[in-house]
């Protein structure tokens, strides 16, 4: 298995369809949900399903995966002859068709409980995920920042979905504080020289203000030469400013950078980060 082999995280929100993974071995997936983004990495070689709350002890967690044997276009006739017409009875969907489920050893968990729709990784990243975090592969810069907030304790979630009025947002990084949200985005160089990103990115921040978010950005050469110096004394300064990181059924807590110590009154996370 190469260790860039495609790897699609895919939601399991019923039995049913759990059902139709385990004992007959496919999985669908509407045609119109496949964009231009999400075709850099399809098709997949392998499909991993991330459990929701019907599921209780294997709940927000990805427990389950298989290799991906074949995949064919098919309308929901076909998936379903025995169901009544109804209005998805003319949808198209990608059937996927999988080799024998495989349980992972120990569950790739979410913190927070999250919902999430697809994540696109490699099976590098597959195999040495932790938690959903770890899965995201969306550029080198996120990484290089999320390494950091490992290493730190920093409890964010990549690529979150927030909806504010009638727009929704992919943050980068999200880092819920007491007194506050933290927007934290990798921009790249992109940001600075393309006007119309500028404007929309302008747009987006209002956005995320009006809902109380407070927006940073970091360039590629910030993170890559002034990792330590100025982006995460900037983060730090900002959680330590908004009353520290919120963690359920716990006390905030704040980040001390130039130390390499987080100070919290209880327990940490519920799963242990290996500290290197």
């Amino acid at each position: 298995m190469a260790e860039q082999d495609a790897v699609l995280v895919a939601i399991i929100n019923n039995v049913a369809d759990f059902m139709l993974v385990k004992e007959q071995q496919w999985y669908r997936i509407p045609v119109l949900s496949i964009t231009d983004r999400f075709r850099k990495r399809w098709p997949p070689s392998w499909i991993a399903f991330y459990q929701t709350k019907i599921f209780a002890h294997e709940a927000y967690a990805i427990n389950y995966y298989a290799r991906v044997a074949d995949i064919r276009r098919v309308g929901r006739r076909q998936l379903f002859p025995r169901e009544r017409e109804n209005q998805k009875s003319n949808k198209q969907y990608y059937q996927i068709f999988l080799h024998q489920l495989q349980r992972l050893p120990k569950a790739i968990i979410s913190r927070r409980r999250r919902r999430i729709i697809f994540i696109q990784t490699t099976w590098r990243k597959f195999i040495n995920a932790v938690e959903i975090n770890d899965l995201y592969d969306e550029s080198p810069l996120e990484d290089r920042l999320w390494d950091e907030f490992r290493r730190l304790r920093i409890n964010a979630e990549r690529q979150e979905l927030v909806q504010t009025g009638n727009r929704n947002y992919a943050l980068d990084f999200a880092v819920y504080c007491e007194h506050g949200n933290i927007d934290i985005e990798t921009d790249g160089d992109l940001w600075h020289a393309n006007p119309q990103r500028a404007r929309e990115d302008n747009i987006r921040d209002n956005d995320l203000k009006t809902a109380g978010w407070h927006t940073l950005r970091f360039s590629t050469n910030q993170i890559r030469e002034e990792m330590t110096s100025y982006c995460l004394q900037t983060i730090t300064n900002n959680i330590n400013n908004l009353g520290g990181i919120k963690e359920d059924g716990q006390m905030s807590r704040n980040i001390h950078l130039h130390t390499g110590e987080t100070v919290y009154q209880t327990d940490l996370f519920d799963y242990n980060f290996v500290l290197k």
